[in-house]
């Protein structure tokens, strides 16, 4: 968070700045009565397109034209209304278009201020260039583009104050811009620029003070010495430039910095000494870089507010005088190579509310006084070699959000006063070596949205009533005892595995039901499971293995969970017959090693399931179903007789047909020579079908062909009922006259094995596959809307749909993003798609987005590791988003992923919002 921190407080110091540049100016004089001014004003609204924002200024209702919002005057002679307008402020009022050249009609407007507004176009150099006393201009925060003029030293010689930033200007920064002499800030930050920029003019701007050319892609170059000549610089910001080198010595000279920010470039070498000794510097931000060595030992720079350098390779120890910096509130140093202990000289900072140390080699315990002299807010120490115990003071002023200390080997208990600090929201302790009793108070905190203390010795109970914010509890391999919560109505995720949780589940489990993950494995809980288990709707994951659970699964509570993918009820005590409903579980099912009795569902006697029922003698399965379950046998006595009657019927009337059965093969023969009606074809079913192999076969026409590719074509089949009822799929057919070819049969396999195992919001569902020697088919649920390419690229398309709408967009990102989270994340093994693109991503009626097409997927072993691929598939040019990320964070993560596809572009990235963690 150390650069949104940064970026946060950019715009306030900035206007804190320029506050101070410009109030109080000898040069701003009254000016006389201008009484055309109001008349020019009404102009103005009339040249934007009379917007409703500007409907106050009426003279009807205000006849002071300077009494209108954002209209400032000087003072008029004789000291009536009616002065001549000095400056227009408005800001943040939507305005659109371009700036009416009738603006700089008003001849004495010396400043303009329409920043965060909707400004179009290329930069309004003809408006501008007319207003020959401007001296303050802010087009900041708009959509202006293109590429400045070559002749922007038009505007006003008197100009001080020129604010471009956050717009999308694009080419080099023009030398002109360097040749407004009165400059004392400039702002040039988050646009589109290129190439180079005119460094060495801007280094003879004597009076700047303020300058950024942050985030900007300019080419690769040095740190300009040239701004070392700057010495009236009091804000520097030369975040992301492409930035190389050192940072220059020369640049101590720069004495009056407050703000100076050089993150995220390719700067390399070590950190000078005058860094960390300059007397009025208050944010210090390097981080992102590949600076090394060790930090300077000396460290005087004591107006320090914020100090960030993390994301670097600096070596060493931490400085002892780092407790000198008495106005420190945020200290960040993480990602780096540190080593020894955190000098206890940081636990006596006053200010200090953030210190984030994590991913380093730290040692030692904590400070021994850290947040008892301070309003400590977030503590993240994770990822180190540190010791002994969390201190007590840590929230001695109310203030601590965040305890993020895992992957360390801290021991002790948690502190008695921590248990009573109300203000945390995320505590995460897990890998570590506590112990003793977890206190129970903390389950209610009202702020507590996650809880992640596994691979400890924690002892202690949960309560029956867990906070609402909560959604997230990881609380395995320690030793809590008592039942799992009756009342959680925030929480989603539940891991408890290996503990000694007992008693029954929750009778009543509507007040869980936001949970989408619940893992409570080699525990000792009992009873049976309850019937209202089917009110958990979202659960994806139920694993209650190794328990102590008894009595017979309810039918129609389970199989009818409609997003439940993994079910693990293993090692229990269950009896009686599997529901026939559970064959609804598409991907992980585990019911091994309990008292199951009877034949199992006939959609789960395949031998991707011949290791979900070990363990269970009385078992069975239909004779010949390929599974490694015992033959069911007959019922004996008169079902016996019954069988043995109609043994002898059947063999009657078999001497009846014979005759006419051998003329009926020769004609079935000669039909099937004619056409590709075979009638060898065998179904496989993925869900429960309300149609018959028949349906499908006799409705593939060409007429119903809606696309094509490489390996067939795919029709649009209604079955059933008119065009009124009965339902439509889509049918994908892999057709060869002579024979599948070895490569299509590959494609037709791997498409079958990936979808008919998984189940998913958004991803396409399977509903069945087709074969025969010489065709296969794949019946999918239909989607009313097509592929999202449909919609997006429809250029010189006849019959192309609307564009869509940037919520809708943001909204199939989010979808797909979901999709690819599930198959990286969460499937039983992983499945990389390997050909995400927009025509593979399809739209429902209301436009929920599904993945589709998984000819090229390629499912991955459990191991991590991915097989072995011999050649690259998927869309020429085009690299589907990786797999390679972190479970925690991997919706966001897929989301970024899908963004940068040319489908999306940025506006996604700015919808769901970015920004450093």
């Amino acid at each position: 968070m150390s650069g949104s921190t940064a970026c946060c407080r950019f715009p306030v110091l900035l206007v804190l700045l320029l506050f101070l540049l410009l109030a109080g100016d000898g040069r701003s004089q009254p000016q006389p009565a201008a009484a055309g001014d109001r008349d020019t004003l009404l102009a103005v609204k009339k040249d934007w397109g009379s917007p409703p924002q500007l409907a106050s200024w009426d003279p009807a209702a205000a006849p002071d034209h300077c009494t209108w919002p954002g209209v400032a005057c000087a003072t008029a002679s004789g000291g009536g209304g009616g002065g001549a307008v000095t400056g227009l402020a408005l800001s943040r009022l939507h305005l659109t278009g371009s700036v009416p050249a009738s603006v700089c009609a008003l001849k004495s407007l010396a400043r303009l201020d329409l920043s965060y507004n909707n400004l179009t176009g290329a930069f309004p150099a003809a408006a501008l260039y007319a207003c020959a006393a401007l001296r303050f201009l802010d087009l900041s925060n708009n959509q202006l583009s293109g590429p400045l003029p070559r002749d922007i030293d038009g505007l006003s010689p008197a100009m001080e104050h020129l604010n471009l930033s956050t717009n999308a200007f694009a080419g080099e920064v023009p030398p002109a811009v360097a040749r407004l002499p009165a400059l004392r800030s400039l702002l040039l930050d988050t646009n589109r620029f290129t190439g180079a920029y005119p460094a060495a003019g801007i280094g003879r701007l004597a009076g700047l003070e303020v300058l950024t050319l942050a985030d900007n892609a300019f080419a690769p170059a040095p740190v300009p010495a040239e701004f070392a000549t700057l010495t009236n610089l009091t804000y520097l910001w030369m975040d992301k430039m492409n930035l190389t080198g050192e940072i220059p010595e020369a640049f101590s000279g720069l004495t009056e910095l407050t703000v100076f920010s050089l993150a995220s470039n390719k700067l390399t070498g070590s950190i000078p000494a005058w860094v960390l000794q300059h007397g009025k510097l208050q944010n210090l931000y390097l981080f992102d870089n590949s600076l090394s060595g060790e930090l300077p030992r000396n460290v005087t720079a004591v107006n320090l507010i914020e100090l960030d350098l993390s994301s670097n390779q600096l070596t060493g120890e931490i400085p002892e005088d780092f407790g000198k910096l008495e106005n420190l509130g945020l200290l960040l140093l993480y990602q780096n190579q540190l080593t020894g202990a955190i000098p206890e000289s940081i636990g006596l900072l006053t200010q200090l509310k953030d210190i984030r140390l994590f991913n380093n080699r730290l040692s030692g315990e904590l400070p021994p006084e850290l947040g008892k002299h301070s309003p400590l807010g977030n503590l993240e120490v994770n990822n180190n070699n540190l010791s002994g115990p969390l201190r007590e003071a840590l929230c001695a002023n109310g203030k601590l959000y965040d305890i993020v200390v895992f992957n360390n080997s801290f021991s002790g208990e948690f502190p008695a006063k921590l248990g009573d600090c109300a203000t945390i929201n995320n505590l995460m302790l897990y890998n570590n070596r506590f112990s003793g009793e977890f206190p129970e108070r903390i389950w209610s905190f009202p702020k507590l949205t996650t809880v992640m203390i596994q691979n400890n010795s924690f002892t202690g109970t949960l309560p029956s009533e867990i906070s609402f914010n909560i959604s997230r509890i990881e609380m395995g391999y320690n030793m809590f005892a008592g039942s799992v919560p009756k009342l959680a109505t925030g929480l989603k995720v539940f891991h408890a595995e290996s503990n000694r949780l007992a008693g029954e589940l929750p009778s009543d489990m509507s007040k869980l039901a936001n949970l989408t993950d619940m893992s409570a494995p080699g525990n000792r809980i009992t009873g049976s499971i309850p019937a209202s288990i089917k009110l958990l709707q979202k659960l994806n994951t139920l694993d209650l293995s190794d328990n102590r659970i008894s009595g017979a699964i309810p039918p129609e509570t389970l199989g009818t969970l409609p997003a439940l993918t993994t079910l693990d009820l293993s090692d229990n005590l269950l009896t009686g017959g599997i529901p026939a409903d559970i064959s609804n579980l598409i991907n992980s099912l585990n019911l091994s090693s309990n008292q199951l009795t009877g034949e199992v569902p006939v959609l789960l006697q395949i031998a991707a399931y011949d290791r979900s029922f070990l363990g269970n003698p009385g078992l069975c399965a239909r004779p010949g179903a390929g599974t490694n379950l015992p033959a069911c046998r007959g019922g004996g006595g008169a079902r016996d007789e019954l069988s043995r009657g109609l043994v002898i019927l059947f063999a009657a009337l078999a001497g009846i047909v014979l005759v006419g059965s051998v003329g009926i093969a020769w004609l079935l023969f000669r039909r099937r020579r004619e056409s590709h009606e075979v009638t060898d074809w065998k179904m496989t079913a993925f869900t429960q079908l309300d149609f018959a192999e028949s349906d499908v076969l006799s409705n593939i026409r060409e007429e119903s062909v809606i696309g094509s590719g490489g390996s067939g074509k795919v029709y649009r089949i209604h079955l059933g009922g008119g065009e009124e009822g009965g339902r439509t799929v889509a049918v994908k057919r892999i057709w060869n006259s002579r024979k599948v070819d070895e490569k299509l049969d590959r494609e037709f396999e791997s498409e079958v094995k990936v979808l008919g195992s998984i189940r998913h919001t958004n991803i396409v569902k399977l509903l069945c596959c087709i074969s025969s020697q010489e065709a296969k088919l794949l019946v999918y649920e239909y989607m009313e809307n097509g592929s999202l390419d449909r919609w997006l690229h429809h250029r010189d398309r006849a019959g192309a749909p609307a564009p869509l709408d940037w919520p809708t967009r943001l909204a199939v990102a989010v979808d797909a993003a979901r999709g690819l989270s599930y198959m990286h994340h969460d499937c039983a093994q992983p499945i990389v798609h390997r050909d995400v693109k927009s025509s593979n991503i399809l739209l429902d009626p209301d436009f929920q987005a599904k993945i589709a097409d998984f000819g090229l997927a390629r499912i991955l072993v459990k191991s991590g590791g991915p097989e072995s691929v011999s050649a690259i598939g998927g869309t020429f040019g085009y690299m589907a988003p990786g797999i390679q990320t972190s479970n925690s964070n991997s919706i966001r993560i897929q989301f970024e992923r899908i963004c940068e596809a040319d489908w999306l572009e940025a506006n996604c990235l700015q919808s769901m919002g970015t920004g450093r963690r």
